[in-house]
């Protein structure tokens, strides 16, 4: 520890009144490293204590004339209350020391004659347990105020974190509305593209909302996922949308009613109905199911004649849904809609998915009855 703490400037303070004692006391400490003051009296050294700096041990006699060692120790206590104070005395002074130690705090008494060695040791681990103690002092200023630094700074990040956060919300706030309000244009443009088809003919009013009502009730049945719930409703209300552009007189056919040339022309609405929306490209994956509505289960449908699992679940739906429809044209009613189903079941397997027929009687039935 002394080596450690050793070369802080230090002082060690030696009161004696007599000359020849200050002297020898001098001489045991010559080689230390640390500083000394010797007085003569306990006036002298208080006198002086208030200008010395780090006095780490006083050293005094207890007997001296004029002011005990008991006295000065208990008044340099109040000048240097860090130090390490030690009382020498002969051995009929003993209850004298008491008084020392009692009054002036001395950490310990040394008796006259003292042995060089004990009294070299006594005072050297007095300056270590000064530094030691003066260091932890520092240490402990440092971590308070370090502590009330952090507190501060803690204080002012809380502040600076409730005004982001604050900013954040309200940020967020502004794009949530932003975004509903885009979701809603979005969504209004989808409805009037879905129904500028529908005035495409008369055959086709309230045909793409029906479907949409269809198709989105069976895929909300079978539990898929709402990004592919929202696709499927997109596609449905726009899966005739290629058929802008076609001929009045085509439109009004029914499939069976048209020639090899017409049906063919009639055919190419699923390819331009995807080719319109492709340039969107929130709608690509609408447009996909769109280009496959019109695939056969059995393969023997168009464009690609694509079979089974091939054909993409959505268009799948959309395709039951269409059906439904196209069989009700514009009736309503429970004799409708039985006939209607009829000739679906006539379809499961061939043009249609079976495992969609019950989700999709369900909801045939809230859009038609």
């Amino acid at each position: 520890m002394g080596d450690s703490l050793g070369r802080v400037d230090t002082t060690v303070m030696l009161v004696d009144d007599e000359e020849n004692i200050l002297r020898a006391l001098e001489r045991l400490f010559i080689d230390e490293e640390f500083s000394l003051y010797t007085a003569t009296s306990g006036g002298t050294a208080l006198e002086e204590l208030s200008r010395l700096e780090n006095v780490a041990v006083i050293v005094s006699d207890q007997r001296m004339p004029s002011m005990g060692g008991g006295e000065f120790l208990a008044r340099a206590k109040e000048i240097a209350p860090d130090a390490i104070r030690m009382i020498l005395t002969g051995y009929a002074d003993v209850a004298a020391a008491v008084d020392a130690i009692n009054l002036g705090g001395a950490a310990r008494y040394i008796p006259k004659p003292w042995d060089d060695a004990m009294l070299t040791q006594a005072v050297r681990d007095g300056v270590d347990y000064y530094l030691v103690h003066m260091e932890n002092r520092r240490l402990t200023a440092i971590v308070q105020r370090q502590n009330e630094e952090l507190a501060a700074w803690n204080e002012n990040l809380k502040t600076r974190v409730m005004e982001q956060t604050t900013i954040i919300r309200r940020r967020s706030e502004e794009l949530a509305d932003q975004n509903a309000r885009m979701s809603e244009a979005f969504n209004g443009t989808i409805q009037s593209f879905s129904r500028l088809v529908e005035m495409a003919s008369p055959r086709m009013l309230n045909h793409a909302r029906n479907v949409a009502a269809i198709s989105f009730g069976i895929a909300r049945d079978l539990q898929l996922s709402a990004m592919e719930q929202e696709t499927i409703r997109i596609a449905a209300l726009l899966h005739d949308i290629g058929v802008i552009g076609m001929p009045d007189s085509l439109l009004a056919m029914r499939p069976q009613e048209m020639s090899p040339a017409e049906r063919l022309l009639y055919q190419q609405h699923a390819v331009r109905g995807q080719t319109a929306v492709d340039a969107v490209a929130e709608l690509r994956s609408a447009g996909l199911l769109i280009r496959h509505h019109h695939e056969y289960f059995n393969g023997n449908g168009y464009p690609d004649r694509l079979s089974r699992d091939d054909i993409p679940f959505g268009a799948r739906i959309i395709s039951f849904a269409d059906s439904i429809d196209q069989e009700m044209g514009q009736r309503r009613g429970e004799d409708a809609l039985e006939g209607a189903l009829r000739r679906i079941k006539l379809k499961l397997g061939i043009a249609l998915d079976p495992s969609i027929e019950e989700s999709a009687i369900g909801h045939a039935k809230a859009v038609y009855l």
